[in-house]
């Protein structure tokens, strides 16, 4: 059963406005929309009139958002040999970790842990692989919960950006260069979600794969919460430009790849630095 999309129309609009820091008349006086109108957004009641003033002013594709309140778009499911999402309940939340490795050689990457790495550790142990690192993408809660138990299983070091601290977690700087077996791991700051957010790049499977933590979601983006505006320029400068076919692996909801987030993404779908040429 595929994951549902980790925001709605209304988390999309409350991000950014949080993120911009502009408030409803705020809102209402730059757009011309009603307070009213823009309450009931708030609510949860689709009006396209109201989202198309409201969204140039907080940056977002009108369209894309349009599409993602009337339920139009959800991402193609990705196989990819050599990479298995693994999504896990943590509280109130669904959270995801992945396994990435080289089919040839079973060597393996785990990257976070989500709420509980049972199932993670199960598909290793069926596909006879050999877990040789433990990657984070940041060190919130929900994505280290069962560290100590995948640390305990599987003996692996465990590396996290310096700007980020968990207990037996070695620190590692964007552009230092993993292989395992066959697989190159570029880690890449994305930081803005959290003080030192990484972006793990992942070269040697037929397609490339990108494990982007809470940095971006599909059809949305993690909140700003450190900096949204390092959130967002990270995003746009180190995510959607990788190639096309990279695929995506967000840390809620589910997979998504370069190219739908280009098209169907409304914090980046329009983009002038990349929208050229797209249909």
């Amino acid at each position: 059963m595929s994951i549902p999309l980790e925001d709605n129309f209304t988390d999309i609009i409350g991000k950014a406005q949080r993120g911009l820091q502009i408030s409803d008349s705020q809102l209402a006086d730059k757009s011309g929309a009603s307070t009213e109108a823009i309450r009931r957004l708030h609510e949860g009641e689709f009006h396209r009139p109201t989202i198309e003033q409201i969204a140039p002013i907080l940056q977002l594709n009108s369209e894309s958002l349009t599409a993602l309140a009337e339920q139009q778009w959800q991402p193609d499911e990705v196989q990819l040999e050599g990479l298995a999402q693994f999504n896990t309940p943590y509280h109130d939340m669904m959270v995801n970790a992945y396994l990435v490795w080289d089919p040839a050689t079973k060597d393996a990457v785990a990257f976070d842990t989500g709420g509980d790495c049972s199932a993670l550790l199960e598909r290793s142990e069926a596909a006879g692989l050999t877990i040789r690192l433990i990657l984070l993408t940041h060190s919130h809660p929900d994505h280290v919960a069962d560290l100590d138990r995948l640390i305990r299983e599987t003996a692996a070091p465990v590396y996290l950006s310096k700007r980020e601290s968990v207990p037996q977690a070695e620190p590692i700087t964007a552009g230092e260069v993993f292989d395992v077996g066959g697989l190159t791991i570029e880690p890449i700051l994305t930081c803005g979600h959290s003080p030192g957010g990484l972006t793990y790049f992942i070269r040697g499977l037929d397609q490339p794969v990108a494990i982007v933590g809470d940095s971006l979601f599909a059809g949305s983006m993690g909140g700003g919460n450190v900096s949204y505006e390092d959130a967002l320029r990270n995003n746009l400068e180190k995510i959607m430009t990788l190639p096309n076919d990279t695929i995506l692996c967000p840390g809620h909801g589910p997979i998504t790849t370069v190219l739908e987030e280009k098209r169907h993404n409304p914090f980046f779908a329009g983009a002038a630095s990349f929208s050229t040429g797209l249909k």
